[in-house]
């Protein structure tokens, strides 16, 4: 696929927090002037590197500078998207090490997919390793055949997906009381619940990771990002909320509800067992449990 075969209803949307100069000039050199860019500003943007985002081609900044989240910050990609008339929308967190190229890949998967049964909401690449992080998995949907080579899957990272804003608007915005952790996998199942499927293009990879490191353990082939104790915690109370919900599949529920308890034991041992730690992800436990989602409270500005 060559640059003139990328739709012209096909955008790219960045969400920046907080982001090193050299990150923001790595999406400005790949893709402004090549594609439409959206960017959402959720803070922390260096002065530098503003100034070279409001001198690029084609480029529009959407937000205040204030950290909403990762899910208000998408939402407010896809609408401002879907008013400027764009079809599908090529999301990218900041330190996603791609090129437009993976956008004429991903639209080409997309093209192919048109006839699906259900038709798909977003095709993404597959996880590229990431020398020190734990690379995600994305689970095949049982009982979904592949495509040719592409495969149904459960769930899978926005950063990176290619999503069709019509398939968005029937399934509905992310959800913004998540705030930050695990608001791809719930929209993922909601989309599979409400008529729309969710595919990987094993042919197309890059590099994804979560956290700052992996923690391990000793005697168990178990392996979890390394995270903030905030980032933790909403991934706790986050993941319990899901098992209140519906649409989230039994054996999704019954495989976390396993694999919880190890985490959180995981995650407690690796900051020396301090009090405080497991305290805080036993409350975020039970607000999960309870529904009491939102902003947290020691989330950074």
């Amino acid at each position: 696929m060559t640059p003139t075969d990328l739709p012209a209803d096909t955008a790219v949307a960045v969400v920046f927090f907080r982001p090193s100069p050299e990150q923001v000039e790595r999406v400005v050199e790949r893709f402004a002037g090549r594609m439409p860019v959206l960017v959402y500003d959720n803070g922390g943007i260096p002065p530098e590197a503003m100034a070279q985002l409001h001198a690029a081609e084609g480029l529009t900044r959407l937000g205040e500078g204030r950290n909403r989240g990762i899910a208000a910050a998408l939402n407010a990609l896809a609408e401002a998207a879907i008013a400027s008339g764009f079809a599908r929308l090529f999301l990218l967190d900041q330190d996603a090490d791609t090129r437009v190229e993976t956008a004429w890949a991903l639209g080409h998967a997309l093209d192919r997919l048109a006839d699906a049964d259900p038709p798909p909401a977003l095709v993404g690449p597959a996880p590229a390793p990431k020398p020190g992080h734990k690379a995600p998995v994305y689970p095949p949907r049982p009982g979904a055949p592949p495509r040719e080579t592409l495969r149904p899957v459960e769930f899978l990272a926005t950063s990176g997906s290619l999503v069709d804003l019509s398939a968005y608007a029937r399934v509905g915005p992310f959800r913004e009381d998540f705030f930050i952790d695990a608001v791809d996998l719930e929209w993922c199942f909601r989309a599979w619940a409400r008529g729309r499927s969710c595919w990987m293009d094993p042919a197309t990879a890059i590099p994804h990771s979560v956290g700052r490191g992996t923690i391990r353990a000793r005697f168990l082939p178990v392996a979890m990002p390394d995270q903030p104790l905030f980032r933790m915690a909403v991934y706790v109370r986050n993941t319990a909320y899901g098992w209140r919900l519906p649409h989230v599949p039994v054996r999704w529920k019954l495989k976390q509800a396993a694999y919880l308890p190890l985490q959180i034991g995981l995650y407690w041992s690796r900051h020396r067992f301090a009090p405080r730690v497991l305290a805080r992800l036993l409350a975020a436990l039970a607000q999960g449990l309870a529904g009491r989602l939102g902003r947290p409270a020691d989330a950074p500005p």
